[in-house]
């Protein structure tokens, strides 16, 4: 009975072979999936974030000095919750792209704060874009326009964040250089 319901169920080509296939293939896939979820989760911490000396002397020191780092309510922020998107396939991409940083760190092309700051405009920029793209989607995961208390925002704020709100203005169009500092040659608003 389960033989004949087995086969009615089952779609011609998924037979044999086939079967075997797509049930090693579901296993080699979650394996996968699974080791990327385990190295995404210790490359998602804060401590190996500054492991590379040019970070914790620049960015990180700068971090430090901000209300993502400390604060009355002690919620910290870590690099992770601004660099590192939750959901898998942005996840994945954001890793990959991040390998980079570590390659520039082992090739010495950033290995010293004056060549991290002579790329750091063009570091930034590559953030700024990718954040834009995404609405700020990172930012976002803390911040959301109706939870804000506008009484209690400064008074541009308080003008500027309802009609960002408006307008579809993300977090990114108006708030470069809250967390680290703006790059030289930086040309903005």
């Amino acid at each position: 009975m389960f033989a004949t319901l087995r086969r009615r169920l089952t779609p011609s080509w998924l037979t044999g072979g086939a079967l075997a296939l797509l049930v090693v293939g579901g296993a080699a896939m979650a394996v996968l999936i699974g080791g990327f979820n385990v190295v995404a989760h210790h490359t998602n911490k804060m401590e190996f974030c500054i492991s590379c000396h040019e970070m914790e002397t620049g960015p990180y020191a700068e971090y430090k000095k901000t209300v993502h780092f400390a604060n009355r309510t002690g919620v910290r922020a870590v690099c992770a919750d601004c660099h590192v998107p939750k959901d898998f396939g942005p996840k994945l991409v954001a890793k990959v792209m991040a390998a980079k940083d570590v390659w520039h760190h082992l090739l010495g092309t950033i290995d010293t704060p004056e060549k991290f700051e002579e790329r750091r405009l063009e570091m930034a920029k590559r953030v700024w874009a990718k954040m834009a793209d995404s609405g700020s989607r990172e930012c976002r995961g803390c911040h959301a326009f109706d939870a804000m208390n506008l009484d209690e925002q400064g008074r541009r704020a308080k003008l500027k964040h309802p009609q960002a709100k408006t307008d579809g203005t993300h977090c990114i169009a108006c708030h470069k250089g809250i967390v680290h500092e703006l790059p030289q040659g930086w040309e903005g608003d």
